[in-house]
């Protein structure tokens, strides 16, 4: 028999992963009233405390979503192509896109009054150019919904195996309003869709619904709810909505601590899990790379901070004394675009290699607050490689030399999200090694900015894969909107008397 909790008491024991147990702090207990949730994530024992209010919007904005899931097998192919193209075409209109930018504006204004970082925030021209023609593009993608992928022909029956909508897809992502549009995707293999965005963007998530998501569904005839906004700003709604066994997929991406627990707490309810978080691409070094040819390399994966940008740089020892110059040349490169100067992390003998003015000498470093003096070279200990830097404006990264490139591999495999590996080298059998040991989705010989689905795949991407919590079953890395669906079998017996 159970009965319902309706409060805490501080200091109360509760047991998590079978073996262990936390205890409840006060603040909790005062906050805790009847028709709240607590969830208890078994990795760690964190206690998530879910307001009634946040319960009833995330799990309203899903049963919205898992409702419309019910009609798309009626919306056409063509219905759902209208709708990319309906929504394609009210950003495209300035007047219609004018109110969304006022919105952007303000979310930045108020981000940046509260020293949080805006470069993912900003609603640019060119990110408002890509979320078109990538709207644009799966309006001509074809469908997969129903494609037969295989056949078997028996005696006196056939069977066919079917693709299928998945179903509802929760989607948890940061303040990137481009993302809200990748999101839809799922659309195309009619699956449905909720999202909570973060709280920096919520402004403009709420006008993008209002001005663009909503006309173009009812335009194209669309269920209601097949793309449903949780309109909270309390990540407690994102724990909500991941607690939801509904949900046919979640899919988080964001910073790797928020986006480890959200994946923990929809494995708990039993619900499928996609993580894109931690990122942060390493570059290593082979004996023979050209110095010229690493410095452009480095400036050309330090162009902004996202996922795919270099994090940590690994130099052979042989070679340091050429090739870290060439490194801090590409960083520098990279931050006088932004005019700022770069900051680096050097792990041990590196320093040997860095000019000494670089741990000394006050620099122009660009944070989230603006800039501020800070050494562009400060030491770092060597358990720390798999660190990612957030920066803002000045490129930040980890330079550690290493005995060789197999020295590299090994740092890689256990401190590296395995993300993105980039080997810089002109021996072709070094580069096959490398590939062969390697434990990374993304390897290249170039520049780590390469790793995104629409420049790499021309499919707009909802998130990249890296392997920090395990390879991925039976599917590549990057995660897309034409990657969410299921199989479903259809029997065809030619008469009455079929039996076994």
């Amino acid at each position: 028999m159970t009965d319902q909790l309706t409060h805490l008491t501080a200091g109360q024991i509760v047991p998590y992963g079978g073996d262990r147990f936390t205890t409840v702090p006060a603040e909790l207990a005062e906050a805790f009233t009847a028709g709240d949730r607590l969830v208890i994530v078994n990795d760690d024992g964190a206690l998530l405390h879910i307001p009634a209010a946040e319960w009833e919007i995330a799990t309203g904005a899903v049963g919205r979503a898992v409702t419309a899931f019910g009609g798309m097998g009626a919306v056409s192919d063509e219905q759902i192509s209208a709708f990319y193209e309906a929504f394609a075409a009210r950003l495209a209109d300035d007047a219609t896109f004018a109110p969304i930018a006022e919105a952007n504006a303000a979310d930045v204004e108020a981000a940046r009054a509260r020293g949080r970082s805006t470069t993912r925030l900003v609603l640019s021209d060119t990110m408002r150019t890509g979320m078109i023609d990538g709207l644009r593009m799966w309006a001509g993608a074809p469908s997969n919904r129903d494609r037969v992928t295989e056949q078997l022909d028996h005696d006196g029956w056939s069977l066919e195996g079917r693709l299928a909508g998945l179903g509802a897809v929760g989607f948890v992502f940061e303040g990137r309003p481009n993302v809200f549009a990748d999101a839809c995707g799922v659309l195309r293999g009619g699956n449905t869709v909720v999202f909570r965005i973060g709280s920096d963007a919520l402004g403009t998530a709420r006008a993008i619904v209002t001005h663009a998501l909503d006309p173009a569904l009812a335009e194209a005839g669309l269920p209601a709810g097949a793309a449903s906004l949780v309109d909270s700003a309390s990540r407690s709604a994102g724990h909500a909505m991941f607690s939801d066994p509904r949900l046919g997929l979640a899919v988080a991406r964001g910073s790797g601590a928020a986006v480890a627990q959200l994946g923990a707490v929809a494995r708990q309810a039993g619900v499928p899990v996609s993580l894109h978080g931690t990122g942060g691409a390493w570059i290593v070094v082979g004996a023979s790379a050209d110095p010229d040819h690493v410095s452009r390399v480095v400036h050309c994966s330090l162009d902004r901070k996202v996922c795919n940008t270099v994090n940590t740089v690994a130099v052979p020892r042989s070679v340091a004394a050429t090739i870290v110059p060439a490194v801090l040349a590409g960083a520098t490169a990279a931050a006088a675009e932004r005019d700022v100067d770069p900051k680096v992390h050097v792990v041990g003998d590196a320093a040997e290699h860095v000019p000494a003015d670089w741990f000394d000498t006050p620099a122009r470093i660009g944070r989230a607050e603006g800039v501020v003096a800070e050494p562009k070279a400060e030491p770092i200990d060597g358990d720390r490689l798999g660190h990612e830097w957030e920066w803002e404006e000045s490129p930040e990264i980890t330079l550690v030399v290493v005995d060789d490139v197999d020295a590299a591999v090994a740092a890689y495999n256990t401190q590296a999200p395995r993300f993105v590996a980039s080997l810089l080298s002109t021996d072709d059998a070094e580069h096959d090694h490398f590939w062969n040991t390697v434990d990374a989705p993304f390897v290249g010989n170039g520049f780590t900015r390469w790793v995104d689905g629409q420049y790499a795949l021309d499919r707009p991407e909802l998130g990249l894969s890296n392997w920090e919590f395990g390879r991925l079953f039976a599917r590549g890395g990057v995660l897309s909107g034409d990657s969410v669906f299921t199989v479903r079998y259809r029997a065809t017996q030619d008469g009455a008397d079929l039996r076994r």
